[in-house]
């Protein structure tokens, strides 16, 4: 059975960079196992954790006519059978209080999306589950402002989260990512992940949905594991283009070996390991 230790102990380790990857939402279950079993033998050889993320719900899509996923009970399906066959550790969002308990039951990690990163009694719902939850910063927060979510977290109980570092508002249709905002929210005690993926979005930048820059998504991964990023999310997709979620940053995924093994690189030589 696996076990979040692995994930824990990883992220708690100067020796292993962890990555959190996957397609935005589910496609299909075939695109999620081949994503997975991509990035899967990629991790091995470079030596990186690896915890596959996908979404059952996009619950925050700029338009309603946007794909969303399957739904909660056929895509918790879907991601169980990702987990089992594959043997890799699972994170997906929460919305609402009650996707929660049903997600715990087969996820190894919650993820509290940005715009819900203030909403006190989900966090506190998903830090009951003793299951790593995952806190993406708000793109209205400051990093600093993290710190009352995680005292939100912890007075629930929780005792293993994460903290995702996805840009911050920068006038209209546009994000920026500061990268002292990792060291700013490392002092609450916790590991910190950077987005690369989410940081190059455009919100709303195409009208009705969202644009992106995904040429910059390495560039920004690498200045964040500079900075001390202990792991990084990254979504990724066989043909960006035809991705039904976010495709405008996301890189494709026959880039992704290179990708991550200059972060890998780059991850012990800020470390100063051999």
């Amino acid at each position: 059975m696996l076990k979040d230790s692995v994930i824990w102990n990883s992220l708690n380790s100067p020796r292993r960079l962890v990555l959190i990857g996957g397609p935005c939402a589910i496609e299909s279950e075939e695109l999620c196992l081949e994503v997975g079993a991509f990035l899967q033998k990629v991790c091995r050889r470079l030596g990186v954790t690896y915890v596959f993320k996908a979404s059952y719900d996009k619950a925050n899509r700029t338009s309603n006519t946007s794909f969303r996923g399957p739904g909660l009970a056929e895509g918790l399906a879907v991601l169980g059978r990702v987990r089992s066959k594959l043997g890799v550790p699972v994170l997906t969002d929460v919305h609402t209080e009650e996707q929660v308990a049903a997600a715990a039951q087969v996820v190894d990690v919650l993820q509290i999306p940005a715009f819900l990163c203030r909403q006190t009694d989900l966090i506190a719902a998903a830090a009951r589950t003793g299951k790593i939850v995952n806190i993406k910063k708000g793109q209205f927060l400051s990093p600093a402002e993290m710190g009352p979510v995680v005292k939100k977290a912890e007075h629930a109980g929780g005792k293993k989260l994460l903290l995702t570092e996805r840009g911050t508002t920068f006038g209209y249709n546009n994000l920026v990512a500061d990268m002292r905002s990792i060291p700013i929210m490392r002092r609450c005690g916790y590991p910190v992940i950077f987005d690369a993926t989410h940081s190059v979005q455009l919100p709303g930048g195409g009208g009705d949905k969202s644009s992106g820059q995904r040429e910059f998504a390495p560039v920004l991964a690498r200045s964040a594991v500079a900075a001390g990023a202990q792991g990084v999310f990254i979504e990724t997709h066989p043909n960006p283009d035809q991705a039904l979620s976010d495709g405008p940053n996301m890189i494709p995924l026959a880039e992704m070996p290179k990708v991550l093994a200059v972060l890998v690189k780059l991850h012990a030589l800020v470390r100063g390991l051999p």
